[in-house]
């Protein structure tokens, strides 16, 4: 009788476990971060379901995947990350799967000779690309080329939709452009806690220190600190900023110190770094975060 009973609960739990894909069932698709995520459904829009597995105000360096997140995982049929590192504590866990279903690393698409070296990190390069859009474009070509091996029956869609998001990204770069050069050129200085807007500075003529490097997991010290300090009184400079999914203590140490010396900087508000806004609103998408960034910094230091 035991014997018949553990054959029945085995039949049972093997019938719940993982069903055939029905022909009807469109694509899973799963990022990492919100902005590829943004990339896959202005691209692929109904045709697939997708989902990011960092939401806003998370920190990709230091995100460890849960139990939850290995699920989605095995359960997508495409999986979309960064690469170039900014998935830290993640990266051998999506290399692995990269061997076991379809895995595109976007950012890894660009040419080497487009990305910028790390400093500190041998052999290393600045992963936050999406922040100068002639770059973040061969990123977002390669989730449409990934998109359309995955479903080519859809390609002329997937096609059609990634040269409308095209367009948009073109807008976007000569918006930010146009809005930057109404900050005087002495003051194009852009301080924040970490460096996250190499790529940022170098596509639309912007100075840019981080207190930290491109990781937030490198520390920093009182040497950093006094020479960002000196920098900001050196150039008269009106407002450094906060980013979104840093802790701003480091910032307010340097607004602190400034202040001990005379001077007086302000924070000029909060600016989408490695996250962006909550889904659902103008921020959570990549190009109204991008254009409340540019707004922030204009205003701050026009």
């Amino acid at each position: 009788m035991n014997q018949i009973r553990i054959l029945f609960v085995v039949i049972i739990l093997a019938s719940c476990t993982t069903q055939p894909k029905q022909a009807t069932d469109k694509p899973h698709v799963v990022a990492t971060t919100g902005m590829l995520y943004d990339a896959v459904i202005n691209i692929a829009g109904d045709k697939v379901s997708a989902e990011a597995i960092m939401g806003p105000g998370v920190d990709p360096h230091l995100y460890k995947a849960t139990q939850g997140d290995l699920s989605k995982f095995n359960k997508a049929d495409l999986i979309i990350y960064n690469g170039i590192l900014l998935e830290g504590k993640m990266g051998e866990i999506l290399k692995k799967l990269g061997r076991q279903k379809p895995t595109v690393a976007a950012a890894e698409s660009i040419p080497k000779e487009m990305l910028i070296s790390a400093i500190g990190y041998q052999d290393a390069y600045d992963p936050h690309v999406w922040f100068d859009v002639s770059r973040w474009k061969y990123a977002v070509k390669s989730i449409s080329h990934a998109l359309i091996k995955l479903d080519s029956t859809n390609q002329e869609f997937y096609e059609r939709n990634t040269l409308t998001y095209f367009k948009q990204l073109d807008s976007l770069d000569q918006y930010v452009r146009d809005r930057l050069s109404e900050i005087p050129e002495n003051q194009r200085i852009l301080i924040t806690a970490h460096d996250a807007f190499t790529y940022f500075g170098d596509a639309y003529g912007m100075r840019v220190e981080g207190l930290q490097g491109i990781s937030t997991v490198a520390d920093f010290g009182l040497k950093d600190i006094a020479e960002l300090i000196d920098l900001i009184i050196e150039n008269n400079i009106k407002a450094i900023f906060v980013e979104t999914s840093v802790s701003e203590k480091s910032i307010n140490a340097v607004v602190t110190g400034c202040k001990e010396k005379g001077h007086n900087v302000r924070i000029g508000g909060y600016l989408y770094s490695d996250a962006m806004g909550t889904f659902g609103t103008e921020e959570g998408t990549f190009v109204g975060m991008f254009k409340k960034n540019v707004e922030t910094i204009v205003n701050a230091l026009k």
